[in-house]
């Protein structure tokens, strides 16, 4: 879209906003004023946010940690914890166009960040450990806190550091409030979103229960141009080298269920606290693709004699329905020798995929229908128990030691059918690839299911940890000082191959952190050593033909975890009443790191393939800076404008047996920045947010990709009646945002040092903008 009409678009959607939630004259409306920070708020305060929100300064814990609290994300309505996070430093994602579900913390793959919710980790079904955070709707989230720096207090499994998602609990709100509205799509389509919370007094405790229904909905549109040579060997490849193009639909159509419950009793001495949440997502993933061998035309009906410009003709639908609860209970005593806490989880994570995908190809002397079904079922379930004691010693120290254990069983059950065969003269006559589909030449009874190597495989991982660490508090000098050690037994049992595997590691995990106030300022160093388990994925002893271009893939279950030292060095400094301006500077040295390497033996494909497996190959590092602002402008007169932004400049080195590069998926920077105005006297307030990544570069056997990414525009009107009623207009990818992606394809490992390609393919995906109008009403 070009700048004039987007310009068009801008102030006609601002003008809309503007007009359905302004008054045409100023209103001398009852001005609400924010209370003293406390522990429960009036669900009048969440409601109507009088003033604007700002990254909090934390004070409590010693380790570096930015918390950013719901105010400072709810007035751009976003849909997921994933969408928050776009607006706080060094996050990046590489998921498609307004999606965000990986996060990265310091632009490293999702597997190296610790995901926790309310401090406790959570199971999913990727195979690298992490989890979608679009998944968790915003709307259940109380505050995002980003812990740069690992703690002897909580698991080593923070390379690149930890997110933790922090759900309201039963002593956040008193009252309740419900929300409701509606997401409009740029191709019509209209989605709903509806909430309901509430939290107060039950019997001898306090009580929140919060549900949470939000459709949704994410229409792309996707072109493939594809070539046989690269303009890294011919610049002329554009016309010399074409081979075909592909458009593609691309619908994603769901619908997140979610609740979030809390109870919660607190005494002089005691404090008990019992929690549980659940999301479901049901949702379609819908993509229809044509191929053509012309870069421009779209031909018509496919006759029988003529096939014309169509060279393939695609549906891939996948039926997704995932499931995950978890509930947990803390109860925390002080007693004459300090304070004991105790803590009990369970939390499983299950999916279930049924992806189709039935294609037929033209391009053929007998035209030829393929189908398949890929049925994917993973369960994850993890229990945990945790004690720890706090113990004084003397008035100004104590002494926090503990242990934890966690099992873990996840079961995965992978199964295809193939089906394959040429169509008749009969069945392709006046065939229409706009008006028939692919999927009615699909066989009566279908193919029947059978596992796939590597595809049926339980894996049942056991932890056991102990920890200690001092803490003190000088003062304008606070510190804190622990180890930890992490014992693990994994057992891989794969039924595709008869072979049982038994692994076992451990780990000593130091970590020290201090923090130093120098009046308005202070600042922060810290230093640890971390690890990343391996992926699931590689640690199955399976062998898969042809997974690497037409390289092999054979499992390594004996891969032992990545670890790293690290450090983080950072001044914060604080601005009028409200603001905070903060640099960062961190580094990690990465061993044991994992990449794919060469076992020698000549692979399925014959001479030239290899067999190829997960090996710990050697070290790598990973720098950056981060600087991050959010204040007023109260100084220069302006206390109802508020400012945020931040910038991370970051970057890594790592070898492969092809050479030198950055890790894999790593943008070299990431910036947001934008404004809120506040208008007292109408009881409104508006403001925009722009976000910018960088370019990723991956490289595997097989393949290389380089990913750049348009930027995100959003902006927000906000119109306030009274002390209970809130409306928001909201709009997002306001910029058309666009995913470019570049291929690099190879058959084999020689032929990848040789630049020769099989294929070089450049994609394009792009969505259009998406309205919101969410109202929200407190009693």
């Amino acid at each position: 879209m070009d700048i004039h009409s987007f310009g068009n678009r801008f102030r006609s959607s601002l003008l809309c906003c503007a007009a359905v939630l302004l008054p045409a004259t100023p209103v001398l409306a009852e001005e609400v004023v924010a209370e003293d920070d406390q522990a429960i708020q009036s669900s009048r305060d969440i409601v109507v946010q009088a003033e604007i929100g700002f990254r909090n300064r934390e004070e409590e814990t010693i380790e570096p940690k930015l918390v950013y609290g719901e105010e400072y994300f709810q007035r751009f309505e976003p849909l997921t914890a994933g969408d928050a996070l776009k607006r706080v430093p060094s996050v990046t994602f590489l998921s498609d166009v307004i999606e965000s579900d990986g996060a990265r913390l310091r632009g490293l793959d999702p597997g190296y960040t610790q995901i926790l919710i309310n401090g406790e980790k959570v199971p999913g079904s990727n195979t690298d450990r992490s989890f979608f955070l679009d998944r968790i709707p915003a709307e259940l989230v109380k505050q995002v806190e980003i812990i740069r720096s690992s703690s002897a207090r909580r698991t080593g499994d923070a390379v690149a550091g930890t997110l933790n998602i922090v759900l309201r609990d039963a002593l956040t709100m008193d009252g309740g409030y419900v929300r409701g509205g509606s997401l409009l799509f740029d191709d019509g389509k209209a989605k709903p979103t509806a909430g309901f919370y509430y939290g107060g007094p039950l019997g001898p405790g306090r009580l929140l229960f919060g549900a949470n229904v939000q459709g949704r909905y994410n229409p792309k549109q996707k072109r493939s141009l594809r070539y046989g040579d690269s303009p890294e060997n011919n610049p002329n490849f554009a016309t010399d080298d074409f081979d075909n193009r592909e458009d593609q639909s691309d619908i994603r159509n769901g619908t997140d269920y979610a609740a979030n419950l809390s109870y919660s009793v607190e005494g002089e001495t005691t404090k008990f606290e019992i929690s549980g949440n659940f999301v479901r997502t049901e949702r379609t993933e819908n993509e229809r693709s044509w191929e053509y061998n012309d870069p421009k035309a779209v031909n018509g009906p496919v006759r029988t004699t003529n096939p014309g410009n169509l060279t393939v003709d695609n549906h891939n639908v996948n039926d997704i329905t995932q499931e995950s609860w978890s509930v947990a209970a803390k109860l925390s005593q002080k007693w004459s020798l300090g304070e004991t806490r105790l803590k009990i989880g369970f939390a499983r994570f299950d999916d279930a995929q049924d992806e189709y995908e039935n294609e037929v190809e033209f391009d053929r002397t007998s035209p030829r229908f393929t189908g398949d079904l890929m049925a994917r079922r993973i369960r994850d379930e993890e229990i945990s128990l945790g004690l720890e004691h706090a113990l004084p010693i003397g008035e100004s120290a104590k002494l926090v030691f503990g242990a934890f254990m966690q099992d873990k069983d996840r079961d995965t059950d992978l199964a295809e059918s193939r089906d394959r065969y040429n169509l008749t003269a009969a069945n392709r006559q006046g065939y229409d690839q706009f008006s028939r589909d692919p999927n009615e030449f699909v066989r009566t009874p279908p193919v029947a299911l059978a596992p796939i190597p590597g595809g049926l495989n339980s894996i049942n991982e056991d932890r056991r940890d102990l920890f200690a660490l001092v803490e003190g508090n000088g003062g304008s000098l606070k510190y804190e000082v622990g180890v930890r050690w992490e014992n693990t037994k994994m057992r891989i049992d794969d039924q595709t191959v008869p072979a049982l595997s038994k692994v076992e590691y451990d780990f000593l995990l130091p970590s020290a952190s201090v923090k130093i106030d120098l009046g308005k300022g202070r600042i922060t160093a810290s230093a640890a050593r971390t690890v990343r388990r391996p992926r699931f994925d590689y640690i199955s002893p399976a062998l898969i033909e042809a997974e690497l271009g037409d390289n092999d893939l054979l499992g390594n279950p004996l891969l032992k975890p990545e670890s790293a030292w690290g450090g983080d060095i950072g001044y914060e400094h604080r601005l009028g009443r409200t603001g905070v301006i903060g640099v960062n500077a961190f580094y990690r040295k990465v061993k044991n790191v994992v990449e794919i390497a060469n076992t020698g033996v000549v692979g399925s494909e014959g001479p030239g393939t290899f067999v190829l497996t997960p090996a710990n190959t050697g070290t790598g590092k990973v720098w950056g800076l981060e600087f991050d602002l959010s204040t007023d402008l109260g100084a220069i007169g302006l206390p109802d404008t508020g400012l945020f932004g931040n910038l991370g400049l970051i970057d890594s080195s790592i070898r492969d047996q092809f050479g030198k590069r950055r890790f894999n998926g790593q943008s070299k920077y990431v910036y947001s920045f934008g404004f809120i105005q506040n208008l007292p006297a109408w009881g409104a307030a508006f403001g925009a947010t722009y976000r910018k990544q960088g370019k990723a570069y991956d490289r595997i056997v097989g393949e290389e990709i380089i990913t750049t990414y348009g930027g995100d525009l959003e902006l927000f009107v906000e119109k306030r009646f009274g002390k209970k009623f809130t409306i928001r207009a909201v709009g997002s990818n306001l910029l058309d945002g666009s995913k470019d992606e570049a291929f690099n394809k190879f058959n084999t490992i020689g032929e990848q040092f040789a630049r020769d390609f099989d294929e070089y393919e450049l994609e394009s995906e792009t969505a259009g903008p998406v309205f919101q109008v969410i109202a929200r009403y407190a009693f």
